[in-house]
């Protein structure tokens, strides 16, 4: 199969889904089920790319930074091809939601329509090291609830694509959403991520309709602990480090 051959497949797989039921997710629920977008053979050569140290710029050890338990590693910016087509193809997509919320909150929206543009935004305020993670998780491995901002430079929305099957090849292990809304106490939200489906999400706040209009409702996400078997999943962030 050719370089064109993935291209056109990943995308039309992310084009496919129904992009108003996500939006309409995202502003009910901070998160977003997408179908199927690799099959079982993808996700597995994904998940193999952890064993391959060169693509990558370095090692997350969640325990020793208190940030859970399991290991992490970003990917330098020579992406293997599928993930970097999966980035492409999402990112068009997010983008007039990224826009909309943006409007809602009275923010303004730096985001040009391309992602290279977007990237050496970035680059040039000193975010300029991939932020695009596998993660790898065992039994009782989890991970601390927290935010992927790196500077600046933020895309209010990100994506997580699950690489195990869950019930099958490990159990726990649900993500996990925690939004602080404005003036209340703070509501969670689970979802079972299953292999081959993506999952968008809430980077850092969202906006809330509230009596005096849209509220920034902060937004923190994390995964259960896992109880058996072990859990690989590949993250998705739209900026980059700094």
């Amino acid at each position: 199969m050719t370089s064109q051959d993935t291209v056109s497949r990943v995308r039309r797989r992310v084009d496919a889904a129904d992009w108003a039921a996500v939006a309409g997710e995202l502003d009910e629920y901070g998160c977003a089920l997408t179908p199927r977008l690799l099959a079982p053979e993808e996700c597995h050569a994904i998940a193999g790319l952890y064993e391959r140290a060169e693509l990558f710029r370095t090692t997350v050890d969640m325990a020793r930074h208190r940030f859970g338990s399991g290991e992490y590693r970003y990917f330098t910016h020579d992406l293997p091809e599928p993930v970097a087509e999966l980035r492409r193809a999402f990112y068009p997509r997010l983008l007039p939601i990224a826009r909309d919320w943006a409007a809602r909150l009275g923010r303004p929206a730096p985001w040009p329509d391309d992602l290279d543009e977007w990237l050496a935004i970035c680059h040039a305020a000193g975010q300029a090291r991939s932020a695009q993670i596998l993660l790898r998780y065992r039994e009782g491995d989890w991970n601390a609830l927290h935010r992927d901002v790196f500077g600046d430079m933020v895309f209010p929305l990100q994506v997580v694509i699950g690489l195990d099957e869950h019930g099958t090849d490990y159990t726990g292990g649900e993500f996990l959403l925690v939004e602080q809304r404005p003036r209340a106490q703070s509501r969670g939200t689970t979802t079972v991520l299953r292999q081959g489906h993506g999952l968008v999400f809430t980077t850092r706040d969202r906006p809330v309709r509230s009596k005096r209009g849209w509220s920034a409702g902060a937004v923190r996400h994390g995964v259960s602990t896992v109880r058996s078997g072990h859990r690989r999943a590949l993250g998705l962030v739209f900026h980059d480090a700094a």
